[in-house]
C-alpha cells in the first residue's frame, strides 16, 4: 500500500536540470514517462500519468515559480493528473477530449478492464472500477509551429500524428533535447488503436528521422540518441507500409 503522494511515483535525475517520473505500480502498459525540465524562469512538466497518485506533491516545484505542463496527447497514461495544474497546454486537435476525459477517447476503460491494472493500491480503499479521470480543459492550445518557453530553452511544437491524431512533441532546436511524447520511443509502438492512423505514422516516422536531435526523452521506456531514433522510425516505415 503507498500513501497516494511522493511514496507513489518513483523519480530520477536524468541531469542538473530534468528529473523523469513514473509510477512503478501502474501495469506496464499505461506506465508512462512524466519529465520535469527546471527552468530559469518557468518550470516545464511534459505529460502527468495516470492520476493515480497526487503528482504536485511528488514534483520538486519552486513556490511562486510559474509551471507549464503539457499534454502530448490525450490517452490516459498521460493526463491522469492534468486537472492539478493551472497552465496547462496540449494540442488543439484534441481539445474537446481533455474538456470531457470521456472513456472512448482516453482508454480509461481499457485500464480498468486489466485483471490486475495495478501490483499495489495508491490509498485504502482504491478500487479500479471506479477510475475515472478529472476533465482538465486546456488554457492554451498548441499547433504546430508554437513555441514553449521556459526563459533558457525555448521548444518547438511538433504536431506527430499516427499514434493519436494530435499527438505532438517538444523540440529545442538549439541543443537537440527532444521531448517525443508517444510518437516515437524504444519499445513497441502502438498503432493499431481506434484512433491511431499508420499513414499518418509513417508520415510522422519521415520527419521525424530528419530532426536535429541530440537526445529523445519518450513517453515509455529509456531514452536514446538520434541514430537510434532514426533507425527506429526507418524501421516503422519499412514494416507498416501496406
Amino acid at each position: 500500500m503507498t500513501d497516494g503522494g511522493r511514496n507513489w511515483f518513483r523519480k530520477r535525475q536524468v541531469s542538473d536540470d530534468l528529473t523523469v517520473l513514473d509510477e512503478p505500480h501502474v501495469h506496464e502498459i499505461f506506465r508512462s514517462n512524466i519529465w520535469h525540465l527546471r527552468g530559469r524562469d518557468a518550470d516545464l512538466v511534459v505529460d502527468t500519468g495516470m492520476g493515480l497518485g497526487i503528482l504536485s506533491a511528488a514534483l520538486d516545484l519552486t513556490p511562486g515559480k510559474p509551471v507549464v505542463v503539457v499534454a502530448t496527447h490525450a490517452h490516459v497514461d498521460h493526463v491522469g493528473s492534468l486537472h492539478e495544474f493551472a497552465e496547462r497546454a496540449g494540442p488543439r486537435i484534441e481539445a474537446e477530449v481533455f474538456a470531457t476525459m470521456e472513456d472512448k477517447v482516453t482508454y480509461a476503460d481499457a485500464f480498468r478492464a486489466l485483471k490486475y491494472p495495478v501490483s499495489a493500491k495508491p490509498s485504502d480503499g482504491w478500487n479500479a472500477k471506479k477510475y475515472r479521470l478529472t476533465p482538465a480543459p486546456l488554457a492554451r492550445l498548441l499547433d504546430d509551429g508554437d513555441v514553449v518557453e521556459t526563459g533558457d530553452r525555448v521548444f518547438r511544437v511538433l504536431h506527430l500524428p499516427g499514434h493519436s491524431p494530435g499527438s505532438i512533441g517538444l523540440l529545442d532546436e538549439r541543443d537537440g533535447l527532444f521531448f517525443s511524447g508517444d510518437a516515437i520511443y524504444d519499445d513497441e509502438l502502438y498503432d493499431e488503436l481506434p484512433d491511431s492512423d499508420r499513414d499518418a505514422y509513417r508520415t510522422t516516422m519521415a520527419r521525424i528521422a530528419g530532426l536535429p536531435v541530440s537526445i529523445v526523452h519518450g513517453g515509455h521506456g529509456e531514452s536514446f540518441d538520434a541514430a537510434r531514433m532514426r533507425e527506429i522510425a526507418r524501421r516503422y516505415i519499412e514494416e507498416s507500409k501496406p
